[in-house]
């Protein structure tokens, strides 16, 4: 189940680019999210933010914790608050692959990027482990390492 999906760019409706700055991604999960009316049309405008973004796992159940999605315009009474926990739509046997990896120290779950696949929104969360600041200088200094070879790949061809 923990396969790394590349949803379409058009379908793409958040990313959280930080979190793969702050971050070592070890595993990637596909969950459907919990959503009323006012919300969903929302999200499909693009107006969410998942940058500090987190989801926990409580009675059996996976939440999404700390994600705001700006109340629908024309929503009115209908529109709840922004930032409620959201329940994360997994399988039983993901939701305790998730509680089993949560124990280890260190261990987080992020969610990286929130996409429509097939009208229904998903999210993809990653359990993460946390970088220290000598690695995330070490992970830009290879970025663009990587980004001047590509460059000179380019003039050379």
């Amino acid at each position: 189940m923990a396969k790394k999906m590349k949803p379409k760019p058009d379908n793409l409706l958040a990313q959280n680019k930080k979190a793969y700055h702050d971050y070592n991604i070890l595993e990637t999960y596909e969950a459907g999210v919990a959503l009323t009316g006012t919300e969903i049309k929302s999200v499909r405008a693009g107006k969410t933010t998942l940058r500090d973004g987190y989801a926990r796992v409580r009675n059996g159940e996976a939440w999404l914790e700390n994600v705001h999605i700006t109340p629908y315009a024309e929503g009115n009474q209908f529109n709840v608050d922004p930032m409620r926990n959201r329940k994360l739509l997994l399988h039983k046997k993901e939701i305790r692959k998730l509680e089993v990896s949560l124990t280890e120290k260190g261990l987080t779950i992020v969610p990286l990027r929130m996409y429509l696949k097939h009208g229904y929104a998903k999210v993809l969360i990653g359990v993460a482990q946390g970088k220290k600041n000598y690695d995330k200088r070490e992970s830009l200094k290879r970025k663009d390492q990587e980004r001047d070879i590509q460059r000179a790949m380019k003039e050379r061809y």
